[in-house]
């Protein structure tokens, strides 16, 4: 059967109603949302590097202080995500990232009148980090809800985004700075990110329904078979008057109540359900955030490798640009090297997208190669000298932290993590875990590098919290298909041998019910 829309004509506020996962449709707009989105909140957060020597001279602060700012951003925008989450499934999705694109402008036009690093901790930090949560998760959730066979492939094109932003952005910036200074560059970038409110406003909800259609009823043998086994199961004669049977064994003298039992069950549908599927959904919708992922062991080690793999996500493009200059690099080829690093992203986010789309395939298996190489990368950069060393580690590593950044939150809808069930509430607990990570990230890299004097000590730190990120991945699978259900297999054998058999019935039960019944019948017609 194909997929129908029940309402043709809504107006741009109403929810889309399909009988399937759409697979498109509406959902290309929330992609070309979710590109934009990508590219105002991650793109800025990542281009934020051609701001760092300006703001340690304007400010006279070092590296770790300076670094501060995103570390808060970053920090705030993860710790919030149950709160987004919370947000997204009471308001809307659509009125969560409006709310979060005014924010963003908000934070960073305030910030480029900032008088002091602290400013920048408040503005940057706090408001704009709240309103890069409020707009980043909301988006990805839903656009995950919109597609189900290409989610893969098309989370991973539309989150290029933030690739094409870094890849325009940087080189922009520093041009522009060149002309009218790095204040009056920020603040046209706040105003820029007004466009996430406009994006905001094209989610619009989906809701997927079944099919309101009468199943084609059995056989009437069949229909009479089924009251013959239930009277069988719950031990009842056949002439007690809850059996609803009647003894002749004609298909023509079924109760023709059997017929209308669909008709008589509908209002118990707008009342209380009926012991089916349609008991279960309802659950899930009444519970703003649900934390019962927690009690999931392969969503533990999934949450503790975004924990750990965070901190090589942020720190190489904020350092890129003062690693290239301490080469010796100059301002102009120091932001061709991190326009590089994006345009590899973007093709190692397609790549990815592609690759996990191909059925059969074990996506978490493919993931963890990617970290493994990623980590690989971050190892490179400490040996690079010169411009095009630095040029060629920066392709390398931008390739594989598209492999892994595009994919690693869409992955959560996957049933070796959680499924698409309960995407919704374990990303916010995925993000809200990330939010250590996020936060010590940057400051750690900032205090190693004020320590050493080298820019590689935060390439080393990076890798080294890649690396345990991949061993809590590789602990994904086992953790939800092998120890865990040999586990719960082992307490289901212990009860079943507790409980004991089922009590057996006798073979003529039904037989010796029709003759008790026809004995009655008999005495009666003699009375």
């Amino acid at each position: 059967s194909k997929m129908t829309v029940k309402a043709v004509k809504m107006p741009c506020t109403s929810a889309n109603v399909y009988t399937k996962v759409p697979d498109g449709g509406w959902g290309w707009t929330v992609a070309f949302a979710f590109f934009v989105v990508e590219a105002l909140t991650y793109g800025i957060i990542k281009s934020f590097g051609v701001f760092f020597n300006d703001l340690m001279e304007s400010f006279d602060e070092t590296n770790s202080r300076i670094s501060w700012i995103i570390s808060i951003c970053v920090f705030v925008q993860t710790f919030t995500a149950p709160l987004s989450t919370v947000l997204s499934n009471r308001f809307g999705h659509r009125l969560v990232v409006m709310a979060g694109g005014l924010l963003v402008s908000t934070g960073m036009v305030i910030a480029s009148f900032a008088r002091g690093v602290v400013d920048m901790y408040i503005t940057i930090g706090i408001v704009s980090g709240l309103g890069y949560c409020l707009s980043f998760l909301p988006t990805v959730t839903i656009l995950s809800q919109y597609f189900e066979k290409r989610r893969s492939l098309v989370t991973a094109v539309a989150s290029t985004g933030e690739c094409f932003a870094v890849f325009s952005f940087a080189p922009a910036i520093t041009a522009l700075k060149e002309q009218i200074g790095w204040r009056y560059s920020m603040l046209c970038v706040g105003v820029l990110q007004l466009g996430i409110t406009a994006c905001g406003s094209l989610l619009r909800p989906i809701v997927i329904r079944e099919q309101e259609e009468v199943k084609a009823q059995p056989p009437e043998e069949s229909t009479e078979t089924k009251y013959m086994l239930e009277n069988e199961q719950t031990c009842t004669s056949i002439e007690s008057i809850d059996s609803g049977v009647d003894i002749t064994t004609s298909p023509s003298n079924v109760p023709g109540k059997t017929k209308a039992e669909p008709k008589s069950e509908e209002p118990k549908q707008h009342g209380q359900n009926p012991v089916d599927n349609n008991s279960t959904p309802p659950e899930p919708k009444t519970k703003l955030l649900d934390f019962s992922v927690m009690r999931d062991y392969s969503f533990i080690c999934y949450a503790f490798f975004g924990l750990f793999a965070t901190l090589g996500f942020f720190a190489p493009s904020l350092y890129i640009i003062p690693l290239s200059r301490s080469l010796g690099i100059g301002k102009d080829h120091s932001a061709y090297i991190l326009s590089a690093m994006a345009i590899a992203e973007v093709f190692g986010r397609i790549f990815a997208g592609w690759v996990l789309n191909k059925k059969p395939i074990r996506k978490i298996y493919i993931e963890l190669i990617c970290v493994v190489l990623l980590a690989v990368a971050l190892v490179a950069f400490p040996f690079a000298s010169g411009f095009w060393g630095l040029m060629i580690c920066s392709v390398y590593f931008g390739f594989m932290l598209g492999t892994v950044a595009g994919t690693h939150i869409p992955l959560l809808a996957e049933d070796d993590v959680v499924g698409i069930e309960r995407m919704s509430s374990a990303a916010g607990v995925y993000v809200f875990i990330q939010s250590l990570a996020g936060l010590a990230g940057p400051p750690l890299a900032g205090v190693l590098v004020d320590t050493t004097k080298n820019y590689s000590s935060a390439f080393y730190s990076c890798a080294a919290g890649m690396v345990l990120g991949a061993l809590f991945l590789a602990l994904v699978r086992p953790c939800k298909t092998g120890l865990c259900h040999r586990h719960q297999q082992q307490q289901q054998q212990v009860e079943e041998s507790t409980a004991g058999p089922p009590p057996e019935l006798p073979d003529d039960f039904i037989d010796m019910d029709i003759g008790k019944a026809e004995n009655s019948g008999k005495g009666s017609d003699s009375v």
